[in-house]
């Protein structure tokens, strides 16, 4: 996650669509957190330095199966834009 991908993506969002990221790596939430808190034209949907729950509807992946049996949290970031 670099500030330049955080800008692409918010040029192609409407006003009020979200950028929803998850990780199992706490350093890389950590840094997603850093840069998105940073990016002009968004807002933390939970609240500034809060991490998201995971919404029911996002699915399981392979990558988030294998974190949790490896003892890994899983940080979900809600991020939306607002210009």
């Amino acid at each position: 996650m670099q500030p330049a991908f955080a800008e692409t993506i918010r040029k192609k969002l409407r006003v009020g669509g979200q950028f929803h990221m998850a990780t199992d790596w706490e350093p890389y939430a950590e840094h997603m957190m850093e840069v998105m808190t940073a990016a002009p034209g968004y807002e933390n949907a939970e609240g500034e330095g809060q991490y998201a729950p995971q919404p029911e509807w996002r699915p399981v992946t392979k990558f988030q199966r294998r974190g949790e049996r490896l003892g890994h949290g899983v940080w979900d970031l809600m991020f939306t834009r607002i210009d």
